[in-house]
Protein backbone atom coordinates (compact mmCIF):
# COMPACT_ATOMS: atom_id res chain seq x y z
CA UNK A 1 0.00 0.00 0.00
CA UNK A 2 3.39 2.36 0.28
CA UNK A 3 2.95 3.39 -3.38
CA UNK A 4 -0.38 3.99 -3.21
CA UNK A 5 -0.38 6.20 0.21
CA UNK A 6 2.85 8.38 -0.52
CA UNK A 7 1.68 8.77 -4.39
CA UNK A 8 1.10 12.61 -4.83
CA UNK A 9 -2.42 12.91 -6.02
CA UNK A 10 -4.33 16.05 -7.72
CA UNK A 11 -6.14 17.89 -4.77
CA UNK A 12 -9.00 18.69 -7.08
CA UNK A 13 -11.75 16.75 -8.05
CA UNK A 14 -11.84 14.73 -10.88
CA UNK A 15 -13.69 16.43 -14.00
CA UNK A 16 -15.28 13.15 -14.88
CA UNK A 17 -16.23 9.88 -12.50
CA UNK A 18 -17.98 6.88 -12.46
CA UNK A 19 -18.90 5.92 -8.81
CA UNK A 20 -20.26 2.71 -10.12
CA UNK A 21 -16.68 1.31 -9.90
CA UNK A 22 -16.61 1.23 -6.58
CA UNK A 23 -19.18 -2.35 -7.07
CA UNK A 24 -15.71 -4.06 -8.30
CA UNK A 25 -13.38 -2.28 -5.43
CA UNK A 26 -16.29 -3.93 -3.07
CA UNK A 27 -16.04 -7.54 -4.63
CA UNK A 28 -11.88 -7.14 -4.77
CA UNK A 29 -12.30 -6.48 -1.01
CA UNK A 30 -14.99 -9.79 -0.57
CA UNK A 31 -12.00 -11.50 -2.80
CA UNK A 32 -8.90 -10.46 -0.36
CA UNK A 33 -11.52 -11.30 2.50
CA UNK A 34 -11.66 -14.98 1.07
CA UNK A 35 -8.23 -15.88 1.42
CA UNK A 36 -8.15 -15.25 5.66
CA UNK A 37 -11.65 -17.69 6.01
CA UNK A 38 -9.53 -20.70 7.07
CA UNK A 39 -7.30 -21.78 9.40
CA UNK A 40 -3.91 -21.83 7.57
CA UNK A 41 -1.31 -21.90 10.96
CA UNK A 42 -2.72 -25.56 11.22
CA UNK A 43 -1.35 -27.21 7.81
CA UNK A 44 2.50 -26.73 6.87
CA UNK A 45 3.39 -25.19 3.79
CA UNK A 46 4.82 -26.83 0.75
CA UNK A 47 7.96 -25.38 -0.66
CA UNK A 48 6.35 -24.76 -3.78
CA UNK A 49 3.89 -22.98 -2.39
CA UNK A 50 6.12 -20.80 -0.87
CA UNK A 51 7.92 -19.89 -4.07
CA UNK A 52 5.40 -19.19 -5.98
CA UNK A 53 4.03 -16.96 -3.06
CA UNK A 54 7.47 -15.13 -2.98
CA UNK A 55 7.25 -14.83 -6.72
CA UNK A 56 3.97 -12.82 -7.18
CA UNK A 57 4.53 -10.64 -3.54
CA UNK A 58 7.79 -9.69 -5.62
CA UNK A 59 5.92 -9.08 -8.68
CA UNK A 60 3.28 -7.07 -6.67
CA UNK A 61 5.54 -4.83 -4.68
CA UNK A 62 7.60 -3.98 -8.63
CA UNK A 63 4.31 -3.17 -10.44
CA UNK A 64 2.58 -0.97 -7.45
CA UNK A 65 5.81 1.15 -7.23
CA UNK A 66 6.17 1.48 -11.19
CA UNK A 67 2.41 1.58 -11.85
CA UNK A 68 1.98 4.33 -9.32
CA UNK A 69 4.94 6.20 -10.31
CA UNK A 70 4.24 6.37 -13.81
CA UNK A 71 -0.07 7.94 -13.35
CA UNK A 72 1.87 10.15 -10.52
CA UNK A 73 -0.77 12.87 -10.11
CA UNK A 74 -3.41 11.06 -12.09
CA UNK A 75 -3.49 8.15 -9.99
CA UNK A 76 -7.02 7.71 -7.95
CA UNK A 77 -9.54 5.51 -5.94
CA UNK A 78 -12.06 5.93 -7.82
CA UNK A 79 -12.64 5.66 -11.82
CA UNK A 80 -12.22 9.07 -12.78
CA UNK A 81 -10.62 11.71 -15.32
CA UNK A 82 -8.36 14.83 -14.04
CA UNK A 83 -9.03 17.83 -16.64
CA UNK A 84 -5.27 17.54 -17.32
CA UNK A 85 -5.48 13.67 -17.92
CA UNK A 86 -2.71 12.44 -19.70
CA UNK A 87 -2.68 8.81 -21.37
CA UNK A 88 0.36 6.85 -19.82
CA UNK A 89 1.56 3.94 -22.05
CA UNK A 90 5.15 3.73 -20.56
CA UNK A 91 6.72 1.92 -17.85
CA UNK A 92 4.22 -0.76 -16.96
CA UNK A 93 1.51 0.45 -18.89
CA UNK A 94 3.34 -0.82 -21.74
CA UNK A 95 2.86 -4.50 -20.63
CA UNK A 96 -0.49 -4.23 -19.35
CA UNK A 97 -2.67 -0.71 -19.55
CA UNK A 98 -3.77 -1.86 -15.28
CA UNK A 99 -0.42 -2.31 -13.50
CA UNK A 100 -2.05 -1.67 -10.68
CA UNK A 101 -4.32 -4.33 -11.31
CA UNK A 102 -2.05 -6.49 -12.17
CA UNK A 103 -0.27 -5.77 -8.93
CA UNK A 104 -3.13 -6.39 -6.70
CA UNK A 105 -3.53 -10.05 -8.79
CA UNK A 106 -0.31 -10.84 -7.77
CA UNK A 107 -0.41 -9.73 -4.33
CA UNK A 108 -3.86 -11.96 -3.83
CA UNK A 109 -2.34 -14.71 -5.55
CA UNK A 110 1.18 -14.39 -3.51
CA UNK A 111 -0.92 -14.10 -0.36
CA UNK A 112 -3.32 -17.27 -1.24
CA UNK A 113 -0.71 -19.72 -2.39
CA UNK A 114 0.66 -18.85 0.94
CA UNK A 115 -1.99 -18.90 3.59
CA UNK A 116 -5.46 -20.51 1.58
CA UNK A 117 -6.59 -24.21 0.10
CA UNK A 118 -6.36 -23.96 -3.59
CA UNK A 119 -10.51 -24.50 -4.05
CA UNK A 120 -10.75 -21.24 -1.76
CA UNK A 121 -7.82 -19.20 -3.86
CA UNK A 122 -10.05 -19.96 -7.28
CA UNK A 123 -12.93 -18.45 -5.68
CA UNK A 124 -11.64 -15.69 -4.42
CA UNK A 125 -9.60 -15.04 -7.51
CA UNK A 126 -12.83 -15.35 -9.95
CA UNK A 127 -14.31 -12.77 -7.69
CA UNK A 128 -10.89 -10.80 -7.74
CA UNK A 129 -11.12 -11.49 -11.61
CA UNK A 130 -15.25 -10.44 -12.17
CA UNK A 131 -14.80 -7.15 -9.45
CA UNK A 132 -11.48 -5.96 -11.99
CA UNK A 133 -12.89 -6.04 -14.73
CA UNK A 134 -15.85 -4.06 -13.30
CA UNK A 135 -13.36 -1.32 -12.66
CA UNK A 136 -11.50 -2.16 -16.08
CA UNK A 137 -14.71 -1.85 -18.37
CA UNK A 138 -15.13 1.39 -16.94
CA UNK A 139 -11.96 3.05 -17.00
CA UNK A 140 -11.83 1.76 -20.46
CA UNK A 141 -15.00 4.02 -21.07
CA UNK A 142 -13.41 6.79 -19.77
CA UNK A 143 -10.31 6.64 -21.36
CA UNK A 144 -12.19 6.07 -24.85
CA UNK A 145 -14.57 8.86 -24.54
CA UNK A 146 -11.58 11.07 -23.48
CA UNK A 147 -8.52 10.24 -25.95
CA UNK A 148 -10.43 8.11 -28.76
CA UNK A 149 -8.97 6.13 -31.37
CA UNK A 150 -5.55 6.72 -29.40
CA UNK A 151 -7.02 4.48 -26.43
CA UNK A 152 -8.36 2.12 -29.14
CA UNK A 153 -5.54 1.40 -30.61
CA UNK A 154 -3.68 1.35 -27.63
CA UNK A 155 -6.40 -0.68 -26.13
CA UNK A 156 -6.05 -3.17 -29.19
CA UNK A 157 -2.15 -3.79 -28.75
CA UNK A 158 -1.54 -4.11 -24.38
CA UNK A 159 -3.79 -6.65 -22.46
CA UNK A 160 -5.93 -5.45 -19.74
CA UNK A 161 -4.40 -6.26 -16.98
CA UNK A 162 -2.94 -10.12 -17.28
CA UNK A 163 -0.20 -10.10 -19.75
CA UNK A 164 0.18 -11.67 -22.96
CA UNK A 165 -3.39 -12.19 -22.49
CA UNK A 166 -5.98 -9.88 -24.62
Amino acid sequence: MAPFVIARRLREPAQEMDRRARWGVLLVAVAYGILWQNHFWHRPLPAWRMALSICFLALAGVLSWTGARALGRQWRIDAGLNRDHELVTTGPYRIVRHPIYTSMLSLLLGMGFMVTPLLILLLATVLFMLGTQIRVNIEDHLLTSRFGERFRQYQDGVPAYIPFVK
